[in-house]
């Protein structure tokens, strides 16, 4: 029998023992064998911490972000391969897409957050703190690395999203990761871990996994280590108590199953869409991985006059659950994990019964579509009604791991709080409501015990991702029993990898430390204007000292007839007694317009536009006949993606003062935002002597790097294509699928090449056309003389726009960026550049 393998310390091995089986869900056959015996746990996490984590540790949060989004790309181009698996794990094509995709999906929602952190491997957070009155003397928080790696026990049910939720938060934060997923279902997280290793994305050392047993994992874990655990409260509280834990005080992430309760408002009574929406959101929670969710809902809270409503709708519905092969179609509802699971399932149930009546389903019998029941892990949904809620506390403390859930009835809502908060914390409740005194009161009073809450209405239900959902940009965790921690939400959750430390000194330090200003730091003069910078040279700190501008009385009704800003201390001096103003004052925005006339660089450079303003402050009125003067100084950049028909840029905060040019006194300051744009260092900038300079290095025997081009068919191709932009050739249909063109036509602006074997689709695809010229130095001249037809064409015609078959529509300018991009590329191919 076959056995799954264990990525560590760099390689795929095998254990050493006789392995231990894992079963098909559906049929029961083997799947395969998943042994841990031989592995050395203490060498695998010295090497994660080391290999892994100083490579990641290096990275700034923009290049380990753009790493995930390679990476979930890579992945879901590989999607399908990993359903059939996931079938065997007894889920149906829904709860596959929920853990398969999902996962990929936490991948590109934490790659995305990259947009709010510093270009550089830590992060700075918060606002500056001032502890001295002159200013010299301050502190800030900083956040950085843990330089250990995250240890991560998964549970059975999410194989792949169970755990990418995670690693996708510890690899922005710098961290490496050693993976242990339940051992019934690690055939297909080792799956996955195998695409993720051949794509050589990651760092070698940022992912390894155990695919079995791991009892002794935690006994050589260091402070610098985070331990996350995801499963039974049980088990996970025997971890948290872990000795070694304790001794090195590593922190212990704890995501435990819960009885989590969704309560029917009184408001929401048949034939309400909530009503209705609530009841579909209980089945949905029951049967949806076939209720094996930590999130699912166990307690159903109703008001007691809709109890049998509510069992009578939910019956209906559970009806229309078809069970049997999640590979069908037809069916609704797959297998549990394992037949142990059934047996556990039923044993609870069991228990549950004893004070709850089962007003739906049947543990003995279940009818099943293209499956055989008896050799598969299949249970009914199985609904329990509970009508003493307060004195029976089985059903808030005994949690059935699979379609099982109870109704219970309330009084009033202050008793539906009380059910909800019976259950001793849970990640997620849920309110059905369509009245937002009822919704308020409920989360309000509830939220101690939650760790999410979701109300629904009529408003949210055709977007909302429902009860059992967690999301990556929210908090996924809660408190008591569902184990007290908090994972995901954000940037949350990767700061849970990530050590704080308050530092202090001097601004001037202290801006060299995190990379941004600080006030009363020392400034660095700009060599030359700062708005003649590209984004790269830019660095905080640089600055500009402007020269002085006096407000006159012409300048303030000037500004106030053209904004029709006549407010009374800008227009009306008769009125200022009993006012903070002594005469004609200038408007606050006229200040900061007139600072943007001194710093603001006339000419045309890298700086793109103007961004935006976050901070303004007016700290003392300025009158007509006052002085001002300027100092411009950047604060810090922050990196962006550009997709749209733009070229690379960041964006740099500039912190601008103003100042009484007579008592130097601070009056005014603020922060803007401009656009700037990055070097471009990529492709060179090619002239007609340069382009024949590098054909005359052209041979007839002259091998390309890639393609099947012989140096002639290059020439006569680029021929063509200055044909296209000269005009001369437009009978023709853009080849590029209309949902993708403004993506690809934007993409003349970047600076990435054009990928090596690109094909041009005028030309059948691994066939040279014939040639057109007898020999490569005809071909050349001819070459030439096409380009300076096309320079020529659109000298006379600069507002043209020509149709390129790819890129769609040009005009002049991109015309001249796809001939860089294009040039560059062939020269390239043949080796001339």
């Amino acid at each position: 029998m076959k056995k799954i393998q264990n990525y560590v310390t760099g390689n795929w091995v095998e254990g050493t023992g006789e392995g231990v089986p894992m079963f098909d869900a559906v049929t029961g056959d083997i799947v395969a064998l998943s042994d841990t015996e031989g592995l050395n746990f203490e060498e695998i996490l010295h090497y994660g911490r080391t290999k892994g984590g100083e490579k990641l540790r290096k990275m700034t949060f923009q290049e380990r972000g753009n790493m995930l989004k390679s990476l979930a790309l890579y992945l879901t181009k590989r999607k399908n391969q990993f359903y059939e698996l996931s079938y065997r794990t007894g889920a149906t094509k829904i709860d596959s897409w929920i853990d398969i995709e999902g996962g990929f999906g936490n991948l590109f929602a934490n790659a995305s957050l990259r947009k709010l952190f510093p270009n550089q491997s830590y992060h700075v957070e918060g606002d500056p703190i001032d502890l001295s009155r002159g200013g010299r003397f301050m502190a800030h928080h900083i956040m950085v690395p843990k330089r250990g790696v995250a240890v991560h026990i998964n549970a059975f049910n999410f194989p792949v999203w169970g755990m990418l939720e995670k690693c996708a938060s510890n690899w922005m934060a710098g961290v490496p990761a050693v993976v242990k997923p339940a051992t019934n279902t690690s055939f297909l997280t080792e799956a996955v871990v195998r695409e993720i290793i051949a794509s050589g994305i990651l760092p070698e050392g940022a992912l390894q996994l155990i695919t079995g047993s791991a009892r002794t994992i935690l006994d050589t874990v260091e402070s610098q280590d985070v331990v996350t655990f995801t499963g039974s409260a049980a088990t996970g509280k025997k971890l948290k108590a872990h000795k070694r834990i304790l001794e090195e005080s590593v922190p212990f992430n704890m995501e435990a199953d819960s009885l989590n309760a969704s309560v029917l408002g009184e408001d929401a009574v048949p034939g309400t869409p909530e009503f209705d929406l609530f009841i579909k959101e209980v089945r949905n929670e029951m049967t949806v991985k076939c209720g094996q969710k930590c999130t699912a809902i166990r307690r159903i809270i109703v008001p007691e006059n809709l109890v049998e409503d509510v069992q009578i709708a939910l019956g209906k519905a559970l009806d229309k659950i078809t069970i049997g092969d999640p590979r069908l179609k037809e069916v609704r509802m797959g297998a549990l994990v394992s037949k142990d699971q059934v047996n556990e399932v039923k044993d609870c149930v069991q228990e549950l019964a004893k004070t709850a009546q089962i007003v739906y389903g049947n543990l003995d019998t279940v009818e099943t579509i293209g499956a055989d029941a008896q050799k598969g892990a299949f249970l009914a949904p199985i609904l329990l009604r509970e009508d003493q809620p307060f004195t029976n506390l089985a059903v808030h403390e005994k949690e059935a791991f699979g379609p099982v859930s109870t109704i219970m009835p309330y009084k009033n809502l202050d008793e539906a709080i009380t059910l909800a908060h019976m259950g001793k914390g849970s990640l997620v409740s849920s309110i059905a409501t369509y009245n937002n005194k009822i919704a308020t009161d409920y989360v309000v009073q509830a939220a101690s015990h939650h760790g999410r809450i979701l109300v629904i209405n009529r408003d949210m239900a055709k977007e909302s991702t429902g009860h059992g959902s967690p999301l990556p940009n929210l908090v996924h965790g809660g408190p008591g029993r569902a184990g007290g921690g908090e994972e995901m939400g954000g940037m949350r959750g990767i700061k849970h990898y990530l050590q704080r430390t308050a530092i202090q000194g001097s601004p001037t330090t202290l801006t060299e430390i995190t990379g941004i200003y600080q006030q009363n730091a020392d400034y660095k003069e700009a060599e030359q204007h700062p708005f003649k910078y590209h984004w790269e040279d830019i660095q905080p700190g640089m600055s500009l000292k402007t020269h002085n501008r006096t407000l006159t009385d012409t300048d303030i009704i000037n500004f106030a007839n053209v904004t029709w800003d006549h407010f009374y201390a800008h227009t009306d001096i008769t009125s200022l007694d009993g006012s903070i103003f002594e005469k004609r004052t200038a408007h606050g925005y006229f200040i900061i317009s007139a600072a943007a006339g001194l710093f603001v660089y006339p000419n045309k450079g890298p700086v793109a536009a103007n961004y935006g303003l976050e901070e303004c402050r007016f700290l003392r009125p300025l009158y007509h006949n006052d002085t001002i003067y300027v100092r411009l100084t950047c604060q810090q950049k922050i990196d962006r993606d550009v997709a749209s028909a733009e070229h690379p840029s960041g964006i740099v905060k500039w912190y601008v003062e103003v100042f009484d040019a007579l008592t130097h006194e601070k009056v005014a300051f603020a922060t803007v935002l401009t656009m700037v744009e990055k070097k471009q260092t990529v492709f060179e900038e090619l002239t007609t002597e340069t382009i024949t300079k590098y054909l005359k290095k052209l041979t007839p025997d002259t091998k390309p790097q890639w393609g099947i081009m012989t140096p002639q068919h290059m020439v006569e191709h680029l021929e063509f294509t200055y044909k296209i932009a000269a005009g001369d050739i437009q009978d023709f249909e853009i080849a590029t699928p209309e949902k993708i063109l403004e993506k690809v036509h934007n993409s003349l602006y970047n600076y990435e090449k054009f990928p090596k074997g690109t094909n041009f689709p005028l030309l059948e695809t691994n066939t040279l056309a014939p040639l057109q010229h007898p020999d490569l130095e005809t071909a050349i001249t001819k070459l030439i003389e096409q380009r300076d037809k096309y320079l020529l064409y659109f000298e006379q015609h600069p507002e043209a726009v020509l149709k390129n078959i790819v890129f769609g529509h040009l005009n002049k300018y991109e015309w001249y960026l796809l001939e860089r991009k294009h040039l560059n590329h062939h020269f390239e191919q043949f080796k001339l550049l």
